[in-house]
């Protein structure tokens, strides 16, 4: 919170709200955001957890937990943001999802099944609200050097790491400066001509 204050940022912070997958969760974000701003213009989610392993050992419990995070919580979300942009007839959306929508992964079929919903939920939404001006656009990302990837995959040890790369065209992990870079063009109003698109962000992998 400093470091964004000390960018010249009015930050409003809630607790309890990270899990949009939670019914009161999005709303409430919503509702703080238009008491202290009076207006969204941009909104971004990011959710879900990730979840491997072979379909035939898979059980409901985890399919529901993939479930809610990866598709609930982008439907929360957009619930609880479009319309107040639609009223505005202005905003963009952007919901961070995963290139596993669009390729699948050997043993994570499940995942891959919830985020490539997800994807279609954001491009569907988009064509319903295009006439309002408003944005609706998805990103999926894989082989990003962030925890959550060198927890599922177990790249935290240098050797998984460098095995990892190789299946990555570019040889590389990406890095999360270079991803807000690319992000920012679909929240700053810098370019509305875009709608209704998912974008893989995984080095060439997908």
């Amino acid at each position: 919170m400093a470091e964004l204050e000390a960018t010249g940022a009015t930050v409003v912070t809630l607790e309890r709200t990270s899990n949009m997958s939670r019914p009161e969760s999005a709303p409430a974000l919503a509702a703080a955001a238009l008491e202290r701003f009076g207006r969204i213009d941009a909104a971004v989610l990011a959710s879900g957890q990730i979840i491997g392993g072979r379909f035939v050992n898979a059980t409901r419990d985890q399919y529901q937990n993939l479930f809610d995070g990866c598709m609930v919580a982008p439907f929360n979300f957009l619930q609880a943001v479009l319309p107040t942009m639609i009223e505005q007839q202005s905003g963009q959306v952007l919901v961070i999802t995963s290139a596993s929508g669009a390729r699948p992964v050997f043993g994570a079929s499940l995942y891959s099944s919830v985020r490539s919903g997800a994807n279609m939920l954001v491009r569907g939404v988009a064509q319903e609200v295009a006439s309002k001006n408003v944005q609706v656009n998805a990103v999926g990302t894989n082989y990003m050097d962030f925890p959550e990837f060198h927890d599922a995959v177990g790249s935290h040890d240098p050797a998984v790491r460098a095995e990892v790369e190789k299946q990555v065209p570019l040889g590389r992990l990406g890095q999360m400066p270079e991803f807000a870079s690319f992000c920012r063009v679909f929240l700053d109003g810098s370019s509305t001509f875009t709608t209704g698109q998912y974008i893989s962000y995984a080095g060439g992998w997908a």
